[in-house]
């Protein structure tokens, strides 16, 4: 028979086989990346289809464009702001307790949107894997992202993915961009704070340093510190939800809580004063950081928020924030002074104050 002599496309039989073939997704057949999955070529749209497209597929993802576009009215409904923001995950180890490099790379990217104001809506994620990874390494990756995106209400919308030769990454970055509304009304900037303002914190300091630093395996420690990696976008939604007039808001990253209010401190010109029996820190955490002599003011965190609001307001934002789970162990942890501005202080338990100056070096790298 000639499969040529159909009139309709739809009844030729090779015309058949090639919709068939393209609606089935391809399946990795390796069990460790190759060079060839960076190829461009078909191992390359195997391993997507098979691992990221299988788990993370929604409406704009799977038309598997090289883009992502999004209605204009409806994202103009939700505000009159657009926040965008990037990050890059290099997490060593990949897996650690209380998450891994896929939630990190997700509530990392969601936090740094909820803080500027903004709903979260949207992420880019782009994956460089090096030749040699166990692809069930990177399942398990992609389905931590896919599991976090979801308790965030975000979606993963488009992506990509390079392979490099053996040695030239260690095992797994993952780079990511995230947009988000910002609703009217709310503009959070650390050129807001003005002396008087109350800083807020809301919950333990230094868990992910430490838990970190210990899952590493380089030190005896027995500890059961767990990371702090949590979404923030549902408290900082509870917050402006009482209150919009927020100063500032930051999530306490790399540099910890003391490279924030340094941060704010200079931007605003202001200086600000710290109560240290007001900062809540865990006593493990604390054993550790006398440990190895490391200061927790300056351990990287992925779950913390630092906000600043008008006097007035500290009580009823604090109040709302201990009725949500990320807030549950927020507290006042200081105050905006006039002088000395730029600078942060810290009055201790013994009633003396110091000065909590920037970073100098890295305490703990590759923390996130």
């Amino acid at each position: 028979m000639n499969v040529f002599s159909h009139t309709n496309p739809a009844q030729n039989p090779l015309f058949q086989n090639i919709e068939q073939t393209r609606r089935q997704r391809g399946k990795v057949r390796d069990t460790h990346i190759t060079l060839a999955h960076g190829s461009g070529g078909k191992a390359m749209r195997d391993l997507i289809d098979d691992v990221f497209v299988n788990s993370l597929d929604n409406p704009i993802l799977s038309q598997l464009e090289d883009w992502a576009s999004f209605d204009l009215a409806s994202l103009i409904a939700q505000g009159d702001r657009l926040a965008f923001t990037t990050d890059s995950y290099v997490v060593d180890p990949l897996f650690f307790p209380g998450g891994d490099i896929g939630t990190l790379a997700i509530n990392g990217t969601v936090n740094d949107l909820a803080v500027s104001g903004a709903k979260p809506l949207y992420l880019s994620c782009s994956f460089i894997l090096e030749e040699g990874l166990p692809i069930e390494t990177l399942r398990r990756v992609v389905e931590s992202m896919k599991t976090a995106a979801i308790a965030a209400g975000i979606q993963i919308v488009t992506g990509d993915t390079k392979v490099v030769n053996r040695g030239s990454a260690d095992k797994l970055f993952i780079n990511t961009a995230g947009i988000g509304i910002i609703p009217s009304g709310v503009t959070c900037s650390a050129h807001n704070i003005q002396p008087g303002d109350v800083v807020i914190l809301n919950g333990e300091l230094g868990n992910h340093g430490a838990a970190i630093l210990i899952a590493r395996g380089e030190l005896a420690l027995e500890t059961e510190i767990e990371s702090d990696c949590q979404r923030l976008n549902g408290l900082v939604e509870t917050i402006l939800n009482i209150c919009p007039e927020i100063r500032a808001m930051r999530d306490a990253t790399r540099g910890g809580l003391a490279t924030v209010l340094n941060e704010f401190a200079q931007t605003s010109n202001v200086g600000i004063r710290l109560h240290e029996q007001s900062i809540p820190i865990r006593e493990e955490v604390k054993g550790v950081c006398e440990i190895l002599g490391l200061d927790p003011l300056y351990l990287a965190n992925e779950g913390k928020l630092i906000l600043v609001v008008k006097p007035e307001h500290a009580q009823t934002v604090l109040s709302a924030m201990k009725t949500h789970p990320a807030g549950k162990d927020a507290s006042i942890i200081g105050e905006a002074i006039p002088s000395p501005s730029g600078v942060v202080l810290l009055k201790t338990t013994f009633g003396a104050e110091r000065i909590i100056d920037m970073l100098v070096g890295d305490q703990l790298p590759r923390i996130c």
